[in-house]
């Protein structure tokens, strides 16, 4: 290709006088990874055409061929996934997104970004006119609507797949009944607790997690499109043509902020980071809890893997790489902000770089969504184990302190009491309700012979009846009052993010 030819292939290369440094061009190119946004181009162009149409710059032919040109170009990645299927053998289901995605942008080694990708096809669909589709706007508002659209996308996923995960959570809790286990605080045996209120308690998390993602999807869902390359747009367009058209609120309010806006990214990375934290914890548990030590839970093993060395292992890999992609999560959301803090207004080249930690995030979670229901569906608690280490390690300690209390005995002389009374059982090798009530009275005249049934496993659980405690009948309302919140929930169509 000629110097000359160089430059016409460029958007912006009418006042250059020389063609990019070879190495520099490859080395500033985004489309090996924008290609992802091509469905998301393709849908803000035809928002795009139609408003120029509105304003009289296409006529009703034009935006007809416009719209079926760019139709054309939207279906390249099916294309494109057809093609490595007929010479691979697998079926376009089994083609990878990767594999869609290299082929695309081998096929366009001239396109510097997914705007000029989309531009150079519509040329070959039809012809000069496709160079009338840029008027009025600029790729700073097209990336930034395309980035929209993608999170936006991602996000619909996300709700979709948590509610998917919380419903499994639900199930799980309501097939444990009644059976319980330790509850802990720092690690140490605490108050005994129904395996279905520690399910529960995740399921509190991600319905907290589904309101972050929910609060950003509204919040977002503003359009830039017509907001030029920083002052607005130079023709008279109706933006709000756009805006329906793509499905936005209404379009953003300042031009300046919409094209270097990128807090939708940061709402979702962060967002996302969050969620992993609670991945991480959900899975350190199960980790901890499917160890020998305590041998709580058996790890499903169409989820696990063994040692090379050792016959006997079963390992939880899924647990312990969710609690890695927790981690990659959280560096994406840092790498983000820390990317974005020093922007001056307004679109700077820098935000190139913010792409690809959003799409690591999308598809991070989309994988990890993917798994999780179908793990969780698959864990085997060892009830009898459980309950059995509820029995030992005075963890009736604080009902037989609340019994006393209930007797008139000031709570803080109670609570020194019942310590007194743990010391004797260590002293003897004893738990609280194998110490006899003539030891127990040395200690408080208080005890009586209804102490024994009121530090019984069933009356520990029920002592915490309070809404939100882990007294039986708590436990089943909060079940009920937690699959009728997730199955209102709204659950969107999942979106066309390609992740």
């Amino acid at each position: 290709m000629s110097n000359n030819e160089q430059k016409l292939a460029k958007m912006w290369s009418g006042r250059f006088r020389e063609p990019l440094d070879r190495t520099f061009e490859q080395w500033q190119r985004s489309f090996p990874f924008d290609w992802r946004l091509l469905s998301h181009e393709v849908a803000a162009s035809q928002a795009h055409a139609q408003a120029l149409a509105a304003a009289g710059i296409l006529s009703s032919d034009e935006l007809e061929k416009t719209l079926r040109g760019l139709e054309a170009v939207g279906l390249r990645a099916d294309n494109w996934a057809h093609r490595i299927s007929a010479t691979s053998g697998e079926t376009e289901y089994e083609v990878s997104t990767q594999q869609v995605g290299a082929a695309i942008v081998a096929s366009a080694p001239q396109a510097e970004d997914i705007h000029h990708y989309v531009e150079l096809e519509l040329t070959k669909e039809i012809g000069a006119l496709a160079l009338k589709l840029h008027t009025g706007r600029s790729r700073n508002e097209q990336i930034a609507t395309d980035m929209r659209l993608f999170v936006r996308g991602a996000i619909d996923f996300t709700l979709s797949d948590l509610r998917a995960w919380m419903l499994t959570l639900i199930a799980l809790a309501e097939d444990c009944g009644d059976a319980v286990m330790p509850g802990y605080t720092h690690l140490q045996r605490a108050e005994p607790v129904l395996i279905a209120h520690w399910l529960l308690a995740y399921v509190a998390m991600l319905e907290r997690d589904f309101s972050r993602f929910a609060d950003a999807r509204a919040r977002m869902n503003f359009c830039p499109l017509g907001s030029g390359a920083i002052a607005g747009a130079t023709l008279a367009l109706d933006r709000s043509i756009a805006a329906s058209a793509l499905g936005f609120t209404a379009p953003t309010t300042n031009s300046l902020d919409a094209t270097s806006d990128r807090d939708f990214m940061l709402d979702f990375a962060q967002a996302a980071s969050t969620l992993g934290l609670h991945i991480s914890r959900f899975a350190e548990e199960i980790t901890l809890y499917a160890t020998a030590e305590f041998g709580f839970v058996d790890l499903p093993e169409a989820f696990s893997t063994g040692s090379s060395a050792m016959p006997q292992k079963k390992n939880p890999d899924l647990t312990e790489l969710a609690r890695g992609k927790s981690a990659r999560l959280l560096g994406a959301s840092t790498a983000l902000s820390t990317l974005i803090k020093g922007l001056p207004l307004a679109y700077n080249k820098d935000l190139q770089e913010g792409q690809e930690q959003i799409f690591d995030i999308a598809q991070t979670l989309a994988g990890l969504l993917s798994v999780l229901p179908n793990f969780t569906r698959a864990l085997k608690f060892n009830s009898g184990k459980m309950h059995t280490a509820t029995e030992t390690g005075y963890l009736n300690a604080m009902a037989a302190a609340t019994y006393l209390a209930n007797k008139g005995v000031p709570f803080r002389k109670a609570h020194e009491i019942v310590g007194n009374a743990v010391r004797l059982g260590l002293d003897q090798h004893k738990e609280l309700n194998e110490l006899s009530l003539s030891e127990l009275q040395t200690l408080s005249p208080d005890f009586s012979e209804d102490f024994f049934d009121a530090i019984s496993i069933e009356a520990t659980l029920n002592c915490h009846d309070v809404p939100g405690g882990t007294a039986t009948h708590r436990v089943a309302q909060a079940l009920t009052a937690a699959k009728q919140r997730i199955a209102a929930l709204a659950s969107p169509a999942k979106g066309d993010a390609d992740v």
